[in-house]
């Protein structure tokens, strides 16, 4: 019978952030897929070159947002495997690698865009090219947030894994 302990309880209350990171993850990297694919549905809330590089669908840009996607997939995959059993298959080092540097990548990467975008919606910055709102508002709410969002989930996610999964003492061999 497997009794819940307080450290099994809080791991699984916890596993929250790996899926809720997961589905934000997959969300967007889907958008990516059916952008690349050709769907202009949401285009006019990117704004900017953005906006033009993917209407004009410049074969550099759809290559990049093909990877992207894949990418956001990826980080789908990963942000399930802190909190699902078999990412005990991958190691300890790596899955905390991955999962700190991840974290702090998207963290910093989402604190940065939001960030500027809400000094132009203040009008502290002004942009080169003429403000739109809608876009911007979307990127500052929606697009960029996003990658914050997924940022701070993935923290908490690696900090359930690293409380699920303890680092085993090393074994001392008795000569």
């Amino acid at each position: 019978m497997n009794v819940p302990t307080a450290r099994n309880s809080r791991g699984r209350q916890r596993a929250w952030a790996g899926h809720t990171a997961a589905v934000l993850a997959f969300v967007f990297g889907l958008f990516s897929f059916y952008w690349a694919a050709g769907g202009t549905f949401g285009l006019d809330t990117l704004g900017g070159a953005i906006q033009r590089m993917a209407g004009r669908r410049e074969p550099g840009f759809i290559a990049v947002v093909w990877i992207t996607g894949a990418l956001k997939i990826a980080g789908a995959l990963f942000s399930l495997s802190l909190v699902r059993p078999w990412g005990r298959v991958v190691p300890r080092p790596l899955m905390l690698t991955a999962g700190w540097g991840g974290a702090a990548l998207l963290t910093v990467y989402g604190a940065l865009q939001v960030g500027s975008l809400l000094l132009v919606a203040l009008g502290v910055l002004t942009p080169s090219d003429p403000l739109e709102w809608k876009p911007l508002l979307w990127r500052l709410f929606v697009w960029d947030m996003s990658f914050l969002v997924w940022g701070i989930l993935l923290f908490l996610a690696t900090r359930t894994y690293v409380m699920n999964h303890p680092q085993r003492p090393e074994r001392r061999v008795k000569h």
